[in-house]
């Protein structure tokens, strides 16, 4: 099942993060970011998961959010290529460190894409093309997982947001929890139950499902009342470090 995870990679923040991208213009403080890393940690650890934690890299503001430079796939790591300028260069670096966890490590060569696009429901894949993620960087995963024994679906994510998964999330194997946008495009309503965020609370599409945990960020009552129905939530407060455009899925890299 595509929730049920053993281990999981972090990145320690950086002190540069207070430059990294941020669609609204925010600098958030960096001794905030550490302490919401860390309660994000405590929360993986209470999900029952061996985490492996890689050293902060100051020459890339944004690498605290370690799904975007690759993905995992059974127990294979997939390097992709950021199509954030600022953050070329990480794939290259993650290359070397990913090699001491995993049993075999490939590299996207062409093309741009990041992690916050790719949805992974066991042994499907979907890639959102967004401004992150075009259709050579795209074409070429789906290859390669395909080769590995993987399903892949190539669709766009909705106009005027940033990653696929920003708008989408796996609650379980047939529940997919979703913004209004990401439903008028119909991509998953005729496959899976699918559940909408109520509106004024998009930002929680963005939730994270780990083993029997599913991370909600907090401050969303409305979306926590209804998950919570049916799932054991756990409030993440990401406050700070979503004025950096993070969400809760990218914050770690898990298999």
């Amino acid at each position: 099942m595509s929730y049920l995870f053993k281990k999981a990679l972090v990145r320690k923040p950086s002190k540069s993060i207070v430059n990294g991208i941020s669609s609204s213009g925010e600098k958030p403080s960096f001794e905030q970011v550490k302490i919401e890393h860390k309660n994000y940690i405590n929360i993986l650890i209470d999900s029952k998961i061996e985490l492996f934690t890689l050293n902060a890299l100051e020459d890339y503001p944004d690498s605290m959010f370690v799904e975007d430079p690759a993905i995992t796939y059974k127990d294979f790591c997939i390097i992709l290529r950021p199509g954030a300028h600022s953050r070329f260069g990480e794939q290259t670096v993650f290359k070397n460190e990913a090699k001491d966890y995993f049993d075999e490590v490939f590299v996207i060569e062409n093309g741009s894409i990041e992690g916050g696009d790719i949805l992974n429901i066991n042994e499907n894949f979907i890639i959102g093309l967004s401004e992150r993620t075009d259709i050579a960087g795209a074409e070429e995963l789906a290859g390669l997982l395909k080769s590995l024994g993987a399903k892949v679906e190539i669709t766009k994510t909705p106009k005027g947001v940033l990653h696929f998964k920003s708008d989408c999330s796996l609650l379980d194997n047939d529940t997919i929890l979703q913004t209004e946008k990401m439903s008028s495009t119909k991509f998953f309503n005729k496959k899976f139950k699918t559940i909408i965020v109520p509106r004024g609370e998009e930002i929680a599409a963005n939730s994270l499902r780990i083993n029997e945990n599913l991370l909600v960020p907090q401050g969303y009552r409305k979306t926590c009342e209804l998950l919570a129905k049916n799932y054991n939530v756990k409030l993440v407060n990401v406050s700070e470090i979503s004025k950096v455009d993070a969400g809760l899925s990218c914050m770690s890299l898990r298999w």
